[in-house]
């Protein structure tokens, strides 16, 4: 039987389970829209829950509350009590009973007329009071009788093989949740999850109340996915409502919002599928599930149906994509999500011995998203809404077991139907059971994302010298200049031996200083992983704040959550803030108390331990100017926003929505920066040593002067209404590079890779480097070249020069092109909006009436 025959067979045969004349589908009830809080993380080896704990709370602000959910892939067999051979081939139907009463009728209906029941296990659960009370829950390990498969496959018309068995357990299911819990009758036990090697658990509560409530905190699996529900749209009160959904062998859990649910039900309908539990999501995976398993297409087809590929990505697609895509896009088009909308995936694909992770972004990139990679003695992948989670995730690995680190070899966002990558990632972990298993990164493509592996991470047993590595006694700035030149031949423990030596320097600024170049710069490392010795710099930055805490002196003190606010001992007093303790928003929060210390008189402020905590810098008022504020660890959203003259240094990456309504000031980030970066910014400078994600300077206004050294995704100075440059407004210097594993700096293909940019803009201009020309017009709406001339380059230059002494990137090395040093207008572009002349003009005329 071929597949297509296969496919027609079973939708036809999903035609009884809604009765003729029964409404298929109910409206949904209106909630308003959010975002949620999402991680995923597949490991080559099982990893315990407790390791989400962490994130997930960091997260809660991403939710309410009234849903949240948890589901593991790749399990281990001795956890629920039974063998391997159980385990991989035997169903794990989980039923959710919301009231105890309806077991016995729900097993006498539903579980035994199908199944085989090899093992059933009660869920454990605490006794936490919660509103309404979550389910008590129950795992059948079942298989599907022989007499049932047979007189369904007779009835249907079909072949044997394994699509027969799971299509019995997708339409069991369907029947018992349409006569136990459905949309409008009474609710009183529902089908969690029943795919092959996997479980889902959900709630009304928080995704971590999901773990602590059911003790997961031991159960180990490869693939972990974990959500906090914030209001969209559908029954978000009930457990039934919350995330994760499932198809079949998949869980989804879903980061945002889209409008064409009813069209989804519709054409789900044409194809005999009904959804139950009025939610966005539930739909998302009842497509995916039907053009993976009934279809039988490839993941990339797959991804393509949900997130196709439109407009000048699909003009640069090779041409025996765009057939097959043109052909996808006309099937499937309004069946696709229209966003925005952010799905992580979690598929057991028993057959092939593999467990995955899959993350897809919409091509509008409204939800916010990070993925990232670490490859070593074991090997992990993560996706996150904010790339603080994954951090939390990572630092709670490490703690726990030394084989990982608490920074990951490489992260980045995805640009949802992008030609280059597809905007999705897969992360498969690939084994027999046998012996170990392995995990492999791809695009959509099948394309692999890796790691230099020639440069080993430090694996934590590499002892230190017996004494600390002397060093010279010269300044910071010299200091790391030595540094620079020994890395490359040290090994772990030479570094180790100076870092003890750095930990104990009695000139507490210097070691400080000279561990901030060395986490900010690049330089090369030899045999040494990055990662790794940003790892080591921030335990030994860790050690110099607790020699603070030890021993305050009159050029350091230090404020934690549970000691007093001091008072500056002098104008160059610095106070170092732990964040840890503080809340992550709110009136006890790490934000609220920079503000007190701002108002107490302390102007250089140094914050340690970040971990997520939001509005960092926010609140300050107005006229700032002289105010330092340092930021070390894993920040979050809204940093510096609103400043007004103060001068905030992120060390590392930032987050979302970084420097909204920014007025005056400077801002440096001596990494990337997340989506909205710098919305409705009015002034200051900005220096990002990274890139961007998508729509930063959207509506930015006043004068903003930024430097973004690497690219953006999309969107990039959208309605940008910053006045002329020459005259003193704003612009953006885009430079299109990055660094290799050596350091070295290098192009990247594009400057810019969007298929927007400068759009609908009235004022401001962007200068991009781009010798090659690789940015074309047809990727400006609203916007046009021009020459760039004498004073475009006076105007710029100065942030070139400010961009070099901040990063180490040569002003002279930005001008060279194949080894050959050109001028300004042979390397940078100017991109101006098309109406400006007649902009300026009107500007003159308001200027001459005041």
């Amino acid at each position: 039987m071929t597949q297509r025959e296969f496919t027609e067979k079973i939708v036809t045969s999903r035609k009884p389970l809604v009765p003729e004349g029964s409404t298929a589908q109910a409206l949904r009830k209106g909630e308003a829209e959010g975002g949620c809080g999402v991680i995923g993380m597949a490991s080559s080896e099982q990893i315990p829950a407790h390791h989400l704990l962490q994130a997930l709370k960091q997260m809660r602000n991403r939710g309410n509350g009234k849903g949240g959910g948890i589901a593991a892939v790749g399990l281990a067999p001795e956890e629920f009590g039974v063998t391997r051979g159980v385990l991989e081939n035997d169903y794990l139907l989980t039923i959710a009973y919301l009231d105890d009463r309806a077991r016995p009728e729900v097993e006498r209906d539903f579980v035994e007329p199908a199944f085989q029941l090899d093992h059933v296990r009660a869920v454990p659960h605490s006794d936490e009071a919660f509103e309404p009370r979550p389910p008590e829950v129950v795992q059948y390990f079942v298989r599907v009788k022989p007499e049932v498969a047979e007189a369904f496959r007779k009835s249907h018309g079909l072949d044997g093989g394994a699509g027969v068995e799971d299509e019995i357990v997708y339409q069991n299911s369907y029947r018992l949740n349409r006569a136990w819990y459905g949309a409008t009758g009474e609710k009183r036990a529902f089908v969690v999850s029943h795919g092959k090697n996997m479980v889902v658990l959900k709630m009304v509560g928080y995704g971590d109340d999901v773990i602590r409530y059911y003790k997961l905190e031991d159960l180990h699996a490869h693939v972990w996915i974990g959500h906090h529900r914030y209001p969209t749209k559908g029954k978000v009160w009930h457990p039934g409502g919350a995330h994760p959904f499932v198809g079949l062998h998949e869980a989804l859990v879903h980061n945002g919002d889209f409008a064409n649910y009813a069209s989804i039900c519709e054409y789900l309908a044409q194809r005999n599928i009904h959804p139950l539990f009025l939610t966005d999501t539930e739909v998302s995976v009842l497509v995916f599930d039907l053009l993976h398993r009934t279809y039988g297409y490839p993941l990339e087809y797959v991804i393509e149906s949900l997130a196709p590929t439109t407009e000048r990505d699909f003009t640069l697609l090779p041409e025996d994509k765009k057939q097959i895509y043109r052909l996808l896009q006309s099937s499937h088009m309004h069946g696709s999500p229209d966003g925005p909308w952010f799905f992580l995936i979690a598929q057991s694909a028993q057959s092939k011995r593999a467990f995955r992770l899959i993350g897809i972004t919409d091509t509008s990139m409204l939800r916010p998203q990070v993925f990232a990679l670490q490859q070593g003695p074991v090997s992990i992948g993560l996706a996150a809404s904010e790339k603080q989670a994954i951090d939390a995730a990572l630092e709670s690995l490490a703690l726990e077991d030394p084989r990982f680190w608490t920074r990951a070899d490489r992260y980045w966002n995805a640009r949802g139907g992008s030609h280059t990558d597809g905007g999705a990632f897969i992360f498969t972990v690939q084994g027999d059971g046998n012996g170990p298993a392995g995990l492999v990164c791809t695009d959509k493509f099948g394309r692999p994302i890796s790691v230099d592996t020639a440069q080993r991470p430090y694996r934590g047993s590499a002892p230190a010298l017996g004494s600390s590595l002397a060093f010279p006694d010269v300044p910071a700035a010299e200091l790391f200049l030595w540094i620079k030149e020994q890395l490359p031949s040290w090994d772990y423990e030479k570094l180790l031996a100076f870092l003890k030596g750095v930990e104990k320097d009695p000139y507490r600024g210097r070691a400080i200083e000279v561990l901030t170049l060395l986490m900010d710069l690049r330089y090369p490392t030899g045999a040494m992983r990055r990662s790794s010795l940003l790892s080591l710099f921030d335990s030994s930055l860790a050690a110099i704040v607790e020699s603070i805490r030890q021993s305050p002196s009159e050029a350091y003190t230090i404020v934690s959550a549970e000691g007093p606010s001091p008072d500056p001992a002098g104008g160059a007093q610095t106070v170092v803030i732990d964040a840890r303790g503080f809340a992550h928003q709110g009136e006890r929060s790490l934000a609220r108390e920079i503000v007190r210390l701002y108002q107490r008189g302390f102007r250089k402020l140094m914050v340690a331990h970040t971990q997520g905590h939001r509005f960092i810098a926010n609140g300050l008022g107005a006229g700032t100017r002289g105010v330092r504020i340092d930021v070390y660890g894993s920040s979050g959203d809204y940093l510096a926003s609103g400043i007004d003259g103060a001068e905030v240094f992120v060390h590392g990456d930032a987050q979302d929505q970084l420097a909204q309504i920014m007025k005056d000031g400077k801002l440096v980030v001596y990494g990337s920066v997340g989506q909205t970066f710098l919305y409705a910014g009015k002034g200051g400078e900005a220096f990002v040593l990274g890139s961007a994600a998508g729509r930063p300077l959207i509506n930015a206004v006043g004068k903003p002067r930024v430097v973004i050294n690497g690219t953006c995704l999309d969107y990039l100075a959208e309605s940008f209404m910053a006045g002329d440059p020459l005259e003193g407004g704003g612009f953006v210097i885009l430079n299109g590079i990055t660094f290799n594993d050596q350091a070295e700096i290098i192009e990247m293909d594009t400057p810019y890779p969007g298929g927007t940019l400068f759009s609908l803009a009235s004022g401001g201009a962007i200068y991009i480097r781009d010798p090659r020309f690789r940015v074309s017009e047809e990727q400006l709406n609203g916007g046009e070249f021009a020459a760039l001339g004498e004073r475009d380059w006076a105007v710029i230059s100065p942030c070139l020069e400010e961009n070099q002494r901040l990063f180490g990137i040569p002003l002279g090395r930005l001008l060279e092109v194949d080894g050959k040093v050109l001028s300004p207008e042979q390397v940078y572009r100017k991109i101006r909006p098309r109406a400006i002349a007649a902009l300026q003009a009107e500007e003159a005329w308001t200027k001459m009436q005041v």
